[in-house]
């Protein structure tokens, strides 16, 4: 959506705005996904988005860089940032759910082991985690890859290392206390 078709004072429901005007803020609020804010140095057209491991599956990155090509931005113009979100060691999966991600968002398959050994538990040494069979999801490194995949330079890409669901006094988190608030994030044109 771009950002002049959202009302002013309203929120918009929607994963992604672009700015089609100078002197925009786009604004998003997050707990556990990551906001990523893209901007074009040269035109300072600039996009945010909510995305997480269902927008990362539905390839939003994607979908959003197709939207800069149209402005026929260069990709040695593109920055991009990624904020604060739920780190791998806090977002914990099923084994069918880190599958399913990994063949949609990465186009990879992998496969699982049926013994339990230590090796096999990579991501956790925790018998909580061994007993539930769960798994560590890395959303911030699998955006970082997506956007390596659309000929984004690593050096025009920053990356948060903080986590919502850790840093409890700083952040809301849906998967730490099921809260419905949320921290807003914006970007300016």
């Amino acid at each position: 959506m771009f950002g002049s078709h959202s009302q002013k004072g309203t929120k918009t429901d929607a994963d992604g705005l672009v700015g089609n005007k100078c002197s925009q803020n786009l604004w998003v609020y997050t707990a556990d996904c990551m906001p990523i804010f893209f901007a074009d140095k040269r035109t300072r057209t600039v996009a945010s988005l909510h995305c997480g491991r269902k927008g990362l599956e539905k390839k939003i990155i994607k979908n959003l860089v197709k939207i800069f090509d149209t402005f026929g931005t260069s990709r040695d113009d593109l920055l991009v940032g990624i904020g604060p979100a739920i780190s791998k060691e806090h977002y914990l999966v099923d084994k069918v759910t880190l599958k399913e991600f990994y063949r949609k968002a990465e186009n990879k398959n992998i496969t699982f082991k049926l013994t339990k050994t230590k090796k096999d538990l990579c991501f956790s040494d925790s018998n909580h985690f061994r007993e539930q069979n769960l798994n560590q999801l890395d959303l911030k490194r699998s955006a970082y890859r997506q956007l390596l995949n659309e000929n984004i330079s690593h050096t025009n890409i920053d990356i948060s290392n903080l986590c919502t669901y850790k840093f409890n006094n700083e952040f809301y988190s849906w998967r730490r206390s099921k809260t419905m608030s949320r921290q807003w994030n914006l970007i300016c044109s």
